[in-house]
């Protein structure tokens, strides 16, 4: 049986830190990732999808899968259409040791529209789930409420300096550094605590994106209370290299671990 089929799979190695991490004599892989469920529909089922656009990705290195769950004006990144993963898709990832982030990555976040956001937060509360966070208040409150939830410090952040890393890394169990930074490797080498890095295994607009426009004015719009989108491109012209494929070789032997798979877009794009 194709193990990306509907059926739950059976899957070996199981990521260290999942459901089933206490299962004896088992080593977690030597690289995961999390990748995009972007534009997947909820009428497609999870491992239908994984088959069809990561399908080259062994199984045994998914870590998680970042997605819409449910609308909530916290989300950040990218605007909301619908959501994306169904709560048969979590449970099925969560089952097969596979967990789920959360994009709650909008730049504002006040804590009424925070307790708003909690039926989410309470459905999918796991120590396999993540959520994904911008906002540093936001963090605060999810970590103080929700334990068993991983943080990841997002990439929109921005985070380019050691000093900002280790700063993220007291509030944040790991941090998702911008696509810009794999090809600073004197930087990335003197990275203290690699093993809570994020870096990208792939890359679209953002990388050459000399203001990100686009994160703030989505933000806002997620909210659902006006606004437009905003883009950097009709104000200062750069190169739109589609999808570029890092060598995952060279981070490897510098001791990182776990990236971060994008999904490309109509015309190998991720962006406009």
């Amino acid at each position: 049986m194709n193990p990306y089929g509907d059926q739950l799979p059976v899957r070996q190695p199981i990521p260290e830190g999942s459901a089933f991490a206490e299962a004896k004599g088992i080593e977690p892989p030597s690289v995961t990732y999390t990748i995009s469920a972007r534009s997947k529909s909820v009428d497609v089922p999870v491992f239908t999808f994984l088959r069809r656009q990561y399908g080259n990705i062994p199984l045994g290195e998914i870590e998680s899968i970042f997605g819409f769950v449910q609308q909530s004006s916290l989300y950040g990144g990218r605007m909301f259409g619908d959501r994306e993963l169904s709560d048969r898709d979590v449970a099925q990832l969560n089952n097969a040791g596979i967990g789920v982030r959360i994009p709650m990555s909008n730049h504002y976040a006040e804590e009424p529209e925070y307790e708003k956001s909690r039926v989410i937060l309470d459905r999918y509360h796991s120590k396999i789930n993540s959520v994904i966070v911008t906002n540093d208040d936001l963090a605060h409150w999810i970590r103080r409420d929700y334990p068993r939830y991983t943080l990841d410090a997002s990439v929109i952040k921005n985070i380019k300096s050691h000093e900002k890393i280790e700063a993220a890394l007291e509030l944040y169990d790991s941090v998702v550094l911008p696509m810009r930074l794999n090809e600073e490797f004197d930087f990335l080498e003197k990275i203290k605590q690699k093993d809570r890095i994020i870096l990208f295994a792939n890359a679209g607009c953002a990388l050459t994106c000399p203001s990100k426009l686009c994160y703030l004015s989505i933000s806002k719009l997620n909210k659902f209370k006006g606004g437009e989108f905003q883009c950097s491109q009709p104000i200062k012209e750069r190169d739109l290299l589609g999808m570029v494929d890092f060598p995952l070789k060279p981070y490897v032997e510098m001791g990182f671990h776990h990236f971060k798979l994008l999904r490309a877009r109509p015309n190998n794009m991720t962006g406009f």
